[in-house]
């Protein structure tokens, strides 16, 4: 092909250059004197009209040799241009591979690219993975202190429900034995009070008999007037005596049920503080269900936590192995690569 900016003066000096050193100035050697530059037709053209202009000078005629130098010079140069021809083809053909080439070297790039954000979104996922997994793994612990709490709340709640069960069969003791000593000082106030009174109507009766023993005495003695009437202001004195005596047991009768009132308020009392203590124990076994339905809920959660935690062991240890199967498909991708060989471009 020839060279851009190639001149006659060029083609002049390089023949002249080869006619100095007794050389032959074929089209080859000029071309060699150029510097391997411009096209063989282009200077067997050159050569021709400087040939011309040499022989229209001189008036010589070129020789047989001359001419068949020309001849063969001419084919060559034809030959080369044939040859160029078929080079330039095969140049096209080659950079026509080179472009498929780098299409497909740029596919495979956005194919090494796209996997290397597939690897990236991988290990992305992988480390939400772990990060998860260590959130579960302490969300774990915290239920597992949760659930511990609430055992050590449910077996207190229990201890104190037994206590309470114990200090409330205490005080349905105690309430018994209150109302079965009530009812014996009742019993014995009443049996008290029966005997005051019928010795009191005994005494009355006594009385009544003397009365009209004395009476009659009278009647039979007035002699004995004096002494009976001394005898009679005796019992009427043991009258007023007994008569006192019989307030004096009287006030200590209301006094008795006045003890007995206080002892029935105290008993009252007792059954309201009973009642109290069952409204408590009640509210204790409310407390004792409601930790359990805590603890039994706290075992579901653990449950599902362990669960939870086996399915991110199970995506963790997936991802794991796509990410082994990109990066083994992306070493193998990048092998044939390199392996792949360079488009040759023929001179």
């Amino acid at each position: 092909m020839a060279r851009t900016g190639l001149y006659q003066s060029e083609v002049k000096k390089a023949r002249d250059a080869l006619i100095a050193q007794g050389r032959h100035p074929s089209v080859d050697a000029v071309r060699v004197a150029l510097g391997n530059t411009g096209s063989k037709t282009t200077i067997h053209k050159y050569l021709k009209e400087l040939d011309e202009q040499d022989g229209g000078a001189d008036g010589r005629k070129a020789s047989i040799s001359e001419a068949l130098h020309d001849f063969v010079a001419r084919l060559a140069a034809q030959l080369h241009e044939e040859g160029n021809v078929r080079v330039v083809e095969v140049e096209a053909q080659s950079l026509e591979k080179g472009r498929a080439h780098a299409v497909a070297l740029a596919a495979l790039r956005s194919d090494i690219e796209s996997l290397d954000g597939r690897l990236e979104r991988a290990q992305a996922a992988a480390d939400w993975e772990s990060a998860a997994h260590a959130q579960t793994r302490a969300n774990l612990q915290d239920e597992t202190i949760v659930r511990h709490t609430a055992e050590q709340q449910v077996a207190d709640l229990k201890e104190r429900l037994t206590e309470n069960d114990a200090h409330r069969l205490s005080i349905e003791e105690k309430h018994k034995h209150a109302r079965e000593a009530l009812e014996h000082y009742r019993q014995s106030v009443k049996e008290q009070r029966e005997q005051d009174q019928r010795r009191h109507e005994q005494q009355i009766q006594q009385l009544q008999a003397e009365l009209r023993q004395l009476q009659q005495s009278l009647v039979v003695k007035q002699d004995d007037i004096t002494r009976l009437n001394q005898e009679g202001a005796r019992l009427v004195a043991d009258l007023s005596h007994a008569q006192a005596t019989l307030y004096d047991q009287q006030a200590q009768g209301r006094q008795l049920v006045q003890q007995i009132a206080t002892l029935q308020d105290a008993a009252q009392q007792a059954l309201i503080r009973l009642a109290a203590k069952d409204a408590q124990t009640e509210a204790l076994h409310d407390q004792a269900a409601a930790a359990a339905s805590k603890a039994e809920a706290a075992f579901g959660l653990v449950r599902e936590l362990e669960l939870a935690l086996a399915t991110a062991h199970a995506t963790l240890a997936s991802q794991h192995e796509v990410a082994s199967e990109l990066r083994a498909h992306l070493a193998s991708r990048v092998q044939k690569a390199d392996e792949a060989p360079e488009p040759r471009i023929g001179s």
